[in-house]
């Protein structure tokens, strides 16, 4: 049973708490685990994983980490056999939440030995999104490590998860021609994935360049930590509208669709419409011929079939999905040997 100890932790909330060499360490970790995987690391581990949100592939990975390396982990659903918890500071709690993390989350750290939680973007702003309040106030008030299993700001597993991919296609990421382009859907989604992709690509020094339609820019602050990520790792990122010019060359294209951004202005039924009326952007066989002829192509999951990516792409032997979603386990494995030991 976890107490305070007063030790610095180790928490994983945000690519910043790894930085350049954290990424590139991290991942090399996955890779040494991976050839010789232990089945006692995480022995006597308990994970305590709390869901604000739905989840297949992460809850399933890290349940299936903990317990093959020797561990167990709790699944929390909160709102469902779960108290609704308030994160925000100085309000009356007169409505549905019944709890506050100022003492939920002290008392789930006394039980566990880490905490991992996944909470949405509640779709306000961009600024709304980077302050990430929820997996904020679960870092401050915890005393054993956090780690992000999807905020409103960021889902750094799966970018590491993504890297961990391009490594095993291309053996090195520095200097790897990657292309991350919008894709439409049925609404506006969050940016947390692609703000992801963009600061672990950088992170690993790739040659990154993002496609997008106007009015759908990804946030200001994400860019700029990717930005200085690039010029870290000797890497590049390139922004533009022109999503052909973008795939020309491209040794990974990775789709992902995500609402407008909050300058664009638009309301919530011009967001809507704008996610469905821009047809040519959804990957077809046809664009991954622009990419190059050993091009892989990557989708974080869930994907829906001839709306965000044709099916004749995801059938296709481009496509690395599937390999990308194990890649979840081992990173993660990873990131909880790192945490813990």
């Amino acid at each position: 049973m976890s107490v305070p100890t007063g030790r610095p932790l180790r928490h994983c909330t945000h690519i910043r708490d790894l930085g350049v060499a954290g990424v590139n360490e991290l991942l090399a970790r996955a890779e040494r685990l991976r050839a010789a995987p232990s089945r006692d690391h995480l022995s006597g581990r308990l994970l305590g994983m709390v869901f604000f949100n739905p989840s297949l592939r992460t809850r399933t990975s890290f349940e299936a980490v903990m317990k093959r390396g020797g561990g167990d982990a709790t699944v929390l659903e909160v709102g469902n056999g779960v108290w609704k918890l308030e994160d925000r500071d100085g309000v009356t709690m007169d409505g549905d939440r019944a709890e506050h993390v100022r003492e939920a989350v002290p008392v789930l750290a006394r039980y566990c030995d880490a905490l991992a939680v996944r909470a949405f973007s509640a779709g306000v702003s961009d600024l709304d999104d980077d302050l990430d309040r929820t997996i904020n106030a679960f870092r401050r008030f915890s005393t054993v490590p956090v780690i992000s299993m999807e905020s409103a700001r960021e889902h750094p597993c799966q970018g590491l998860a993504d890297m961990l991919t391009a490594r095993d296609r291309f053996g090195a990421t520095k200097g790897l021609a990657v292309t991350l382009t919008w894709a439409p859907h049925i609404k506006p989604l969050p940016k947390a994935v692609p703000n992801s992709f963009l600061l672990s690509a950088a992170a690993a020094g790739c040659e990154l360049r993002v496609a997008h339609p106007p009015g759908v820019e990804l946030p200001a602050s994400v860019r700029a930590e990717a930005e200085a990520y690039a010029r870290e790792a000797g890497g590049s990122v390139s922004y533009g509208h022109d999503q052909n010019a973008a795939l020309e060359g491209a040794q990974i294209v990775y789709a992902k669709a995500w609402g407008p951004s909050t300058e664009s202005g638009l309301s919530p039924d011009e967001a809507r419409e704008l996610q469905m009326r821009l047809p040519a952007w959804m990957p077809t066989p046809a664009h991954l011929r622009r990419a190059a002829r050993d091009a892989i192509f990557m989708h974080c999951l869930p994907v829906r079939r001839d709306v965000e990516v044709a099916a004749a792409v995801l059938d296709s032997v481009q496509s690395a999905v599937v390999d990308e979603a194990e890649n979840r386990f081992h990173v993660q494995r990873a990131l909880l040997d790192w945490v813990f030991n």
